[in-house]
């Protein structure tokens, strides 16, 4: 499957709710979301009524167009929670929830997770001292995630993002040092932690049958 490089807005108004794909616009009247809540496509505005099935697939959907993953990246995450101690669907969560890119994102680093992907892959962080420059890196409990000084324009991308993004709240799982411009995983995260309009548990109906 190719990267899909349409409008970002498009897919937020497919699901009918703010995917935050586009960083700060995503928090203005600009958005599209709120300009124009209506499914894009000639016949967006006509009246749709989903089958339990369609309801589960448009849940999945969602999840993988917020985290920015592919099915096949998906499905091995949904394995993984199945094997792992737990609810199933909070696992799956909390794995998506690890992902650097992700991370970075809630941080404040980066203003959007696709903004945290491609800082990542320019080698902009350092995980416990390390370079990572693979947005799927899975952070633990105790990771330091520190902004590269040597990394092009890294440290003044990141200042900029900090003051744009200095009212959105940090999840309590995650401590971020704004001088030092570094963050410090506390503990995994917690489905309150998510703060996202996802139906797990349909994600999991969806999977097991």
């Amino acid at each position: 499957m190719g990267r899909y490089i349409g409008p970002s807005c498009r897919l937020c108004r497919r699901e009918g709710v703010k995917l935050f794909l586009k960083g700060q616009k995503c928090y203005t009247p600009k958005c599209p979301v709120e300009k124009r809540a209506s499914v894009p496509g000639q016949h967006g505005q006509g009246r749709i009524k989903l089958s339990d099935y369609g309801i589960q697939l448009r849940e999945k959907q969602k999840a993988k167009r917020i985290y920015g993953v592919w099915e096949r990246q998906f499905k091995r995450y949904f394995k993984v929670a199945q094997k792992t101690k737990g609810v199933t669907g909070q696992m799956l969560l909390q794995q998506l929830e690890r992902r650097l890119d992700n991370v970075v994102f809630r941080m404040g680093f980066a203003t959007s997770r696709v903004e945290g992907r491609h800082m990542a892959h320019h080698r902009a962080f350092a995980v416990n001292g390390h370079i990572v420059d693979i947005p799927s890196y899975a952070v633990k409990v105790g990771d330091v995630v520190q902004v590269r000084a040597e990394a092009p324009g890294g440290v003044a991308r990141v200042k900029t993002n900090l003051d744009a993004t200095k009212d959105r709240p940090i999840p309590g799982w995650l401590q971020v040092e704004p001088t030092q411009l570094k963050g410090i995983i506390v503990r995994l995260p917690q489905k309150e932690d998510v703060g996202l309009p996802i139906q797990e548990q349909l994600i999991v109906e969806l999977y097991s049958k």
